[in-house]
């Protein structure tokens, strides 16, 4: 038996707007760029695949899964420009065959500077889930899928999650496959008595899809939905477990709708349930859990995320614009928090949308075989505009805090 487990990942940040040093207003965030965006990318991506994921539950009747993690900020911008978006995936969570997961709500990098913050983003982004979808997460995803081992001994702490999603890195899985469930280190217990489980992204299946599916260079061009069912059936012998985790957005906004995206997304059920009838299915992160032990630790002293070749921080914390822009971000949170508490009503979330990863990323300087999808993502000229932009910013939170 195969399982296919679907992850879709949903975010927008809150893009700041061209922020002088001789700005004073409290004023940072563009909203006439970020409704524009919001839009569009509802137009060409959240509206037609979230259609064809509801067909397909329907069509299926129920034996097709899936799960996503909607991050605070997006599901904000929903309320404000996209509402019949949210209704969408309203009805998605009513079907009983799409699972919600957990994270931070700003899709911050708060777990590696604050644990404190870390603790209330996940709070709210926890509240925002049952409030929106009524369901109580289960499953854990931190930003970008940034994990190491104190991460998942942390959220096994909480006791709230059965189960962490991670990139499933070839350097230290080894010899080993992702298409396992796996475990944390530890010494207590049973395998996996008492720990959170784990998943790990099948990368080179995700990627086929998120990143090779339009690439006329690839030897595989044009990927069908029956090779593609092929290469999952594989998995059986080696596995039980094929995650699929990538952004949403891949479908229809980073593979348009003309490469037949679409088309793939809407056959590829059927294609996987009649390439090995009565064996291969669909499941939610929290069905994986409970369906399949444990086989193995895996290991994660450093941590690791699902970004770029090297699949670790770089593409957030690379270079010393990224790492002093988060070090002041985060040494504003105590004045930030008690300005708060004096009674400004907004410096607290205007702070929350500044650490959202986002704007980390867009000063990477890696030019190299990832430069052109972090180009793409930014709204800046330079990674240097986006840091000048972004310390300018700070410096009137600083002023407002009285620091």
């Amino acid at each position: 038996m195969a399982s296919v487990c679907f992850y879709f990942q949903i975010h927008q940040p809150f893009r700041i707007r061209r922020y002088s040093v001789f700005d004073e207003d409290p004023f940072y965030f563009n909203n006439e760029e970020n409704r524009a965006v919001c839009e569009k990318v509802a137009e060409k991506c959240y509206r037609p695949a979230t259609r064809t994921i509801l067909d397909l539950v329907q069509r299926h009747e129920g034996r097709f899964r899936v799960a996503y993690s909607l991050t605070g900020t997006v599901l904000e911008q929903f309320e404000l420009w996209a509402p019949d978006v949210l209704e969408m995936f309203q009805e998605l969570a009513a079907s009983g065959c799409c699972e919600f997961l957990g994270e931070t709500s700003h899709h911050s990098l708060a777990y590696l500077f604050s644990r404190e913050e870390f603790a209330e983003q996940v709070a709210m982004h926890d509240e925002q889930i049952k409030r929106y979808f009524n369901q109580k997460p289960k499953v854990f995803r931190n930003t970008e899928l940034t994990y190491n081992n104190d991460l998942a001994a942390h959220i096994g702490s909480l006791g709230r999650y059965d189960a962490i999603l991670c990139e499933g890195a070839d350097r230290l899985l080894g010899y080993r496959s992702p298409n396992y469930v796996y475990v944390p280190p530890g010494t207590q217990g049973d395998l996996g008595h008492a720990r959170v489980k784990l998943l790990l992204k099948n990368y080179r299946l995700s990627d086929d899809i998120a990143f090779r599916f339009s690439d006329r260079n690839w030897p595989e061009w044009p990927l069908t939905a029956e090779r593609f069912a092929r290469w999952v059936n594989q998995i059986n012998g080696d596995g039980y477990l094929c995650n699929l985790f990538m952004d949403y957005e891949t479908l229809g906004e980073h593979q348009w709708e003309d490469t037949g995206i679409f088309e793939f997304l809407d056959v590829l059920p059927e294609k996987i349930f009649d390439v090995n009838p009565g064996e291969n299915d669909f499941c939610t992160p929290s069905d994986a859990v409970a369906r399949y032990e444990p086989v193995g630790e895996y290991d994660v002293p450093h941590t690791i995320s699902w970004a770029d070749t090297e699949r670790d921080l770089s593409a957030w914390l690379g270079n010393a614009m990224q790492e002093n822009a988060a070090a002041e971000l985060y040494r504003l949170e105590k004045p930030v928090k008690a300005r708060h508490a004096a009674g400004d009503d907004y410096i607290l979330e205007d702070w929350r949308k500044l650490t959202t990863s986002d704007h980390l990323y867009y000063m990477c300087t890696k030019w190299w075989a990832d430069g052109d999808v972090h180009k793409y993502f930014s709204p800046y000229d330079s990674p240097y505009d986006a840091y000048i932009n972004f310390m300018n910013v700070l410096d009137n939170i600083r002023v407002r805090a009285g620091v």
